[in-house]
C-alpha cells in the first residue's frame, strides 16, 4: 500500500522488484488487498504480453492512513521518557 500511496497506478513487474518478493508471496498479498476493496486492479495485453496493474481506491488510502496513525499513536504513547 505505501508504493501506492506514492504512485497512481504500479504493475506487477514494478511492485514485486520493488518490494523483492517472490511472485507468489506478493500475489497473495495483493489478492488480500483485492478482497478488502482496497486496490483497483487493471488487467491488459501490451503487445502480446499480459499486463497487470494496481491503484489504492479511495477506501485502501483511508484504510492506510488510518494504520498509519494508528501506529504513530502507538510509537506516542509507549515512549519512553527521556
Amino acid at each position: 500500500m505505501s508504493v501506492l500511496m506514492v504512485q497512481e497506478r504500479v504493475d506487477f513487474s514494478t511492485l514485486k522488484e520493488t518490494l523483492q518478493l517472490t511472485d507468489g508471496n506478493l500475489a497473495s498479498h495483493l489478492r488480500a488487498l483485492e478482497e478488502a476493496q482496497y486496490l483497483q486492479v487493471e488487467k491488459q495485453f501490451i503487445g502480446r504480453k499480459p499486463n497487470t496493474t494496481y491503484a489504492a481506491t479511495n477506501l485502501g488510502k483511508q484504510a492506510f492512513k488510518d494504520h498509519l496513525n494508528a501506529l504513530e499513536q502507538l510509537i506516542l504513547n509507549n515512549r519512553p521518557n527521556l
